[in-house]
C-alpha cells in the first residue's frame, strides 16, 4: 500500500487548531462507503482545493468483512482504486474508523467482544486508517446493572483506553516515519447512522458532562501510559441537540447550546465531533463549525441524494424511453423494491406503520435503509442498465429540467456533460457543498 504523507492529518489537525483560535472553519466527515459518494466526494474536494476526510464504520468495515464484505485494508485499496479512477492524489486523503469498538459484538461477552474490537482497531491502523473513533459506549452482554440504563462513563472510559493501547500498539509496528493515529473519545455517542431515538428530541450534553467524560479518559489513558496518545486526542463527541429519524430533523438550535460551545475553549485540548448532523440547513451547519462544532459527521444525506438522482433519472428513462419498441428500461425502482422485500433484515425494525407507510418510508426516509440495497446484485444490474439507456440516449432538456431542475442550466452551458454519472455526482455535490460552505473550505467562501 502506498504510504501516506503526514500533510493530509496534519492539515485537518492544524484547521482544528484554528477552529479553537477563534476562526470559523472546520472539517466534514464523509462516512459512507458508496462508489458515487466517495467519487463525488473527491470531485468536491478537487474543487475546493482541500483534502477528504472519508471514514467507514465497524458495522461496514471490520475483520470479517462487515456489510460491505471489506475488511479494513479492502477499504483502503477500494478508496485507492477510486481515488486512482478520479485522478485524485491519494496524499490528500484521510481514511477514518467511526464507532470502532464493540457494537458489532454486542451481544457477546465483554472479553470476548473487547478481544474483536481490539482486532478490529489494530486492523486499521495497520491498514493506513489515520483518525480512530474509540467508541465503546454500548452494553455488552455479561455487562451488569439494568440492561436499559446507559454503560457508566467510568467503564466507557477504560474500555476506550484498551482499544487506543491496541491501536498504539500497531502504530509502533509500521513503518518509521508513519504518521501517528490521532483520536475521538466521548460517552454520549449516538448509534451508527444516526436514529432519533422514540422520536424524542436529543438533549445537549452539559458542559459538566463532557468535562467528566474528558476526565475520565485522560485518567484511563494515563493508568495504560497513553500519555502521548492522549495528546493525539483531537476531539470529543458529544450531542450538540440535532438528529433525524424516518421523517423528521431536529434543527440545530445554538441558544441550547451556547454553554456547551464556551466550555471548549477553556475546558480541553481539542473540539467536538458532531454525528447525525444530516439534512440541518446550510446556516444551522456554519453556526455549528463557529460554535466549535468543528467536525461534522454526513451519511445518510449523501447516499439519500444518490438515490433521489436515481429516481429522478429512473422517472427520466420511463419517460423518454418507456414506449419505444426494442427498448427495455431498467425497473430500477421495482428492483430495490423487490430487494427490501426479499431481505428485510435492514429496514424491518426500523421502519413502523401499515404497509402503505411501510412503502414509503423504504424508498423516501431519511434514514435511506435502501443504502444497504444497491450492491445487491439484481439491484446493480438494474442500475447499470439504466445507466447504459441513458448513456444510448441522452435525455432531453425538458425532461431534465422537469426531473433535475437544478442541473438544466449546467447542461445546457455544457459546463457538466449530459451523462448520468454526472449527474449524479452534481446531487451529490449539492449536499457536499453545503458542508464545504459550513467549514469555510468552498471555493470562493471565506
Amino acid at each position: 500500500m502506498p504510504s501516506q504523507t503526514t500533510d493530509s492529518t496534519a492539515q485537518l489537525v492544524r484547521r482544528l487548531q484554528e477552529n479553537r483560535d477563534g476562526k470559523p472553519v472546520g472539517v466534514y466527515s464523509v462516512c459512507s462507503a458508496n462508489r458515487f459518494v466517495l467519487q463525488a466526494s473527491m470531485l468536491q474536494a478537487e474543487e475546493d482545493g482541500s483534502t477528504v476526510l472519508i471514514e467507514s464504520t465497524s458495522n461496514q468495515v471490520n475483520q470479517l468483512g462487515g456489510y460491505t464484505g471489506q475488511t479494513p485494508s479492502d477499504f483502503i485499496s477500494f478508496v485507492q482504486g477510486i481515488a486512482a479512477e478520479m485522478n485524485f492524489s491519494w496524499e490528500r486523503i484521510v481514511i477514518g474508523g467511526d464507532h470502532l469498538g464493540p457494537h458489532v459484538w454486542r451481544k457477546e461477552q465483554a472479553s470476548k467482544a473487547m478481544n474483536k474490537a481490539s482486532e478490529l482497531v489494530r486492523a486499521c491502523v495497520l491498514s493506513g486508517y489515520k483518525k480512530i473513533h474509540l467508541d465503546a459506549s454500548m452494553r455488552l452482554a455479561d455487562d451488569p446493572e439494568d440492561s436499559n440504563s446507559p454503560l457508566s462513563d467510568e467503564v466507557i472510559s477504560e474500555r476506550a483506553a484498551e482499544l487506543c493501547q491496541a491501536a498504539e500498539a500497531a502504530y509502533k509496528e509500521l513503518r518509521h516515519g508513519s504518521p501517528a493515529p490521532i483520536y475521538v473519545i466521548g460517552t454520549e455517542v449516538p448509534v451508527p447512522g444516526g436514529e432519533l431515538a422514540n422520536g424524542q428530541s436529543p438533549v445537549t450534553t452539559r458542559p459538566e458532562d463532557a468535562s467528566r467524560s474528558i476526565e475520565l479518559a485522560r485518567l484511563a489513558f494515563q493508568k495504560r501510559g497513553l500519555d502521548a496518545a492522549w495528546e493525539r486526542v483531537i476531539a470529543l463527541v458529544v450531542q450538540p441537540g440535532v438528529e433525524f429519524g424516518d421523517a423528521v430533523v431536529v434543527p440545530y438550535v445554538p441558544e441550547k447550546a451556547r454553554a456547551l460551545s464556551q466550555f471548549v475553549e477553556t475546558g480541553w485540548q481539542g473540539v467536538y465531533e458532531a454525528h447525525s448532523t444530516d439534512y440541518q440547513l446550510r446556516a444551522a451547519l456554519r453556526r455549528m463549525v463557529g460554535d466549535h462544532f468543528a467536525i461534522l459527521k454526513v451519511g445518510p444525506w449523501l447516499t439519500f441524494a444518490f438515490r433521489e438522482a436515481v429516481f429522478a433519472l429512473a422517472a427520466i428513462e420511463e419517460e423518454w424511453l418507456g414506449n419505444r419498441k426494442g427498448i427495455m428500461i431498467s425497473r430500477i425502482r421495482e428492483a430495490l423494491e423487490k430487494a427490501m422485500l426479499a431481505n428485510p433484515g435492514y429496514w424491518n425494525s426500523y421502519y413502523h406503520g401499515d404497509d402503505a407507510e411501510l412503502q414509503f418510508a423504504r424508498k423516501f426516509s431519511l434514514s435511506d435503509r435502501c443504502r444497504y440495497y444497491w450492491p445487491q446484485p439484481e439491484v446493480a444490474r438494474a442500475f447499470e442498465h439504466l445507466l447504459a439507456n441513458l448513456r444510448n440516449d441522452p435525455a432531453p432538456p425538458a425532461l431534465l429540467s422537469q426531473y433535475m431542475p437544478d442541473l438544466i442550466e449546467e447542461v445546457r452551458t455544457e459546463s457538466i456533460s449530459n451523462d448520468p454519472v454526472v449527474l449524479i455526482h452534481e446531487r451529490i455535490r449539492d449536499v457536499l457543498k453545503q458542508y464545504a460552505y459550513a467549514c469555510g473550505i468552498s471555493a470562493g467562501q471565506p
